[in-house]
């Protein structure tokens, strides 16, 4: 099988991994950076060129899309998809992940637990806001914000108004969150493929700082999930049509809750963690989905 993965560093740790399981089993990995692909959309025939050649013979995708380049990206996956071939993670998907309001207002109507949200157009609301999420100390939220950047934690009511204000005022979205305490700066990485739970790291943020993101820092050690995080995880990547998701969630007094779930989630701190080989998960769940109908 000729197995593409659309990457835009054939350095990085998730790629290589990737091209490493899928050589062992046999297949052929080509990488295709998904920023450099032209689509051509006429009738009967969508296809791709990259490097100015046509991209033929591939079997199957794994978008490893980047946050900032989800719209191009996206296009990318879809017209694969146009082209009757199976893509380990569905344009749709990845476009409704990254969509962190959209997938948390999904994830709500589904009964998910999740630290309570809220989201606003204007300033005469931001009182309200911060009342309806508890007060401070509370979260703030970008958007467009990845690996832990634009996450800010304002620990007193007038920064956290004053920095709502600011957002506002720049035309920024964000989101407004409960903090919850008792998460103690750490949060769980529950990593789902095909509807099953193939590797889970608990992540401790460093010394003073709330966001337990590895490249911020933290650090990760192996976790038994329990079956209540267990069955919050997997529902949380099938609500947003994800066969493979990275799903993070706070322990609380009242159970998981979910903060994000990561349609691009990186095997090095999760392989490191728990010693398990998660891209040959992943190569096994390609095979056994090859000839999936679109």
């Amino acid at each position: 099988m000729k197995i593409a993965i659309l990457s835009r560093n054939p350095n990085l740790y998730s790629t290589k991994r990737l091209v490493e399981a899928g050589t062992q089993h046999g297949h052929e990995m080509v990488i295709i950076d998904h920023q450099k692909c032209v689509l051509i959309i006429e009738k009967g025939r969508p296809h791709i060129y990259y490097k100015g050649q046509e991209v033929t013979g591939v079997n199957a995708v794994i978008p490893r899309i980047g946050a900032s380049v989800t719209f191009y990206g996206s296009a990318v996956v879809r017209q694969f998809e146009m082209m009757k071939i199976f893509t380990a993670v569905e344009s749709q998907a990845l476009v409704r992940s990254r969509d962190k309001l959209r997938s948390l207002q999904l994830l709500a109507r589904a009964g998910i637990g999740m630290p309570k949200t809220a989201f606003a157009a204007e300033a005469k609301s931001i009182e309200k806001v911060i009342e309806l999420v508890g007060g401070a100390p509370l979260v703030i939220k970008l958007l467009e914000g990845t690996q832990g950047i634009g996450v800010m934690l304002a620990e007193t009511h007038k920064s956290a108004k004053s920095m709502i204000e600011t957002f506002i005022d720049l035309e920024a979205n964000v989101l407004v969150q409960e903090f919850v305490k008792e998460a103690g700066g750490a949060d769980i990485r529950a990593f789902v493929v095909d509807g099953k739970i193939v590797g889970a790291m608990k992540r401790q943020g460093a010394p003073g700082e709330f966001r337990s993101n590895l490249h911020r820092g933290g650090t990760a050690e192996v976790i038994e999930l329990s079956p209540e995080e267990k069955i919050t995880a997997i529902k949380s990547a099938k609500k947003l049509g994800l066969a493979i998701a990275g799903v993070d969630m706070l322990q609380s007094s009242r159970g998981p809750l979910v903060m994000e779930v990561n349609s691009s989630p990186g095997l090095e701190g999760i392989e490191a963690a728990t010693k398990q080989d998660i891209a040959s998960k992943i190569i096994e769940y390609i095979e056994r989905n090859e000839f999936a109908e679109f």
